[in-house]
């Protein structure tokens, strides 16, 4: 979705758009510590196996600064770990559920890079054809961008959410964003507009650079190609055949539909919920909402080749390096280093929302995860990135070798 930046920002001068595509909270404009649960977070475990993520997940809560913390962990058919730290609503004390929803940010982007391939099988879609071919003037050069570099990052494009519109210099545009911005609705060609305003960072295909545009326009070209909006086709697609009951991917709808974990951002005078906003602003590149139940059934239906033929499958997991990650970018997907082997899936965030999908190749070990990240708090990253370790490695050591990735994927995918 989306960007979608997993660590917190300590610095004045965000952007509108990141915010909603970053699932990263503001800096603090004054002391939050009240924000944080006063007793010992809870967790509740709705099934528990070998690997106990008990203690990793309370500790974002009790020593990293989050409200709620979700997560599911599964081998092959079976759960081995499903839980939930912190409180879903920091007014009543009510705890967080270990089936709850959340907004899904980036990750979205593997739904729609799925949906895309899914057409390119069809052969209504080439992958190295121009993106003009299908969109003519979407954006300029569009005669020489194809939809592969539009999957892999690798256009160039200008990321629509850096653009200084959506600036936040200080507490009053804040509290412009909170009362007025969050509820702003935005047409996709409005958005690609903003991005064509600026200059590329290179040409097409000669570096790579996450860029939210990317992903605007592949859910503009499903549209025309399929003659349907992009939240159909993923519906159609994907939710429907997996069963995917608590997945949606809404267009200004600004509800979680469902039980849910709050999301919060801080001002002096306390957290300010912020579950309910509009994603039109992140549209294909980020707007989803799930579970980890449903992620890790997707993950599992993806990579154990049950939505792509074996050729789209192959194209979706021939990586281009991405400096950025420290790891390498498929299409849609990110393939990350860990002292047990390469894992594939994506990391995200929305406004309040931090999210994990990732697991082995084959799809039988895999992680969903959800943080709802509070203050700035640093060692978050350090917690995070221990219960990524234990889940994905076996191992509860921190992620110094086990995760050499991790860290620049949380700064960057967005």
């Amino acid at each position: 979705m989306t960007d979608m930046q997993l660590s917190v920002r300590r610095r004045i001068g965000l952007r509108v758009c990141a915010l909603v595509l970053a699932g990263a909270s503001l800096p603090a404009f004054a002391p939050v510590a009240s924000a944080a649960p006063a007793a010992p977070a809870p967790v509740s475990e709705g099934r528990r196996g070998p690997t106990d993520l008990g203690p990793e997940l309370k500790a974002l809560v009790d020593k990293a600064g989050a409200t709620a913390a979700l997560a599911e962990l599964r081998d092959r058919g079976r759960v081995e770990w499903r839980g939930a730290a912190g409180k879903a609503d920091l007014a009543t004390g009510e705890r967080a559920p270990a089936d709850g929803r959340f907004r899904i940010g980036s990750v979205t982007k593997t739904f729609v890079s799925t949906v895309t391939l899914q057409l390119v099988a069809e052969r209504r879609i080439r992958l190295d054809d121009p993106v003009g071919r299908y969109l003519p003037g979407v954006v300029p050069n569009a005669g020489k961008i194809t939809v592969r570099q539009l999957l892999n990052h690798t256009s160039g494009l200008f990321d629509y959410t850096n653009d200084p519109q959506f600036a936040i210099e200080n507490e009053a545009d804040l509290r412009r964003y909170l009362a007025e911005g969050r509820w702003k609705s935005y047409r996709p060609q409005q958005l690609a507009d903003i991005a064509s305003r600026h200059a590329p960072s290179f040409p097409p295909g000669r570096g790579w650079k996450y860029s939210n545009t990317n992903y605007l326009l592949i859910g503009m070209l499903i549209d025309k190609v399929s003659g349907r909006t992009w939240q159909r086709e993923v519906e159609r697609r994907i939710i429907r055949p997996l069963k995917l009951t608590d997945t949606s991917m809404p267009n200004t709808s600004t509800r979680i539909p469902g039980p849910h974990a709050k999301g919060y951002l801080p001002l002096p005078e306390g957290p300010v919920d912020i579950s309910r906003l509009n994603p039109s602003v992140a549209n294909a590149a980020g707007a989803g909402i799930s579970s980890t139940r449903d992620l890790n059934r997707f993950f599992a239906a993806l990579f154990g080749g049950r939505l792509l033929p074996a050729a789209q499958l192959k194209e979706m997991k021939r990586t281009v390096p991405a400096p950025e990650l420290d790891a390498d970018y498929g299409l849609g997907v990110v393939r990350m280093r860990t002292s047990c082997g390469p894992r594939w899936g994506h990391l995200g965030g929305i406004d309040g929302y931090s999210t994990v999908m990732l697991g082995s190749e084959n799809g039988r070990h895999r992680l969903a995860m959800s943080v709802n990240p509070y203050g700035e708090d640093s060692s978050q990253g350090a917690h995070f990135e221990k219960l990524v370790s234990k889940a994905l490695c076996g191992t509860s050591a921190a992620s110094a070798g086990a995760m050499p990735s991790l860290s620049a994927a949380r700064n960057t995918l967005r």
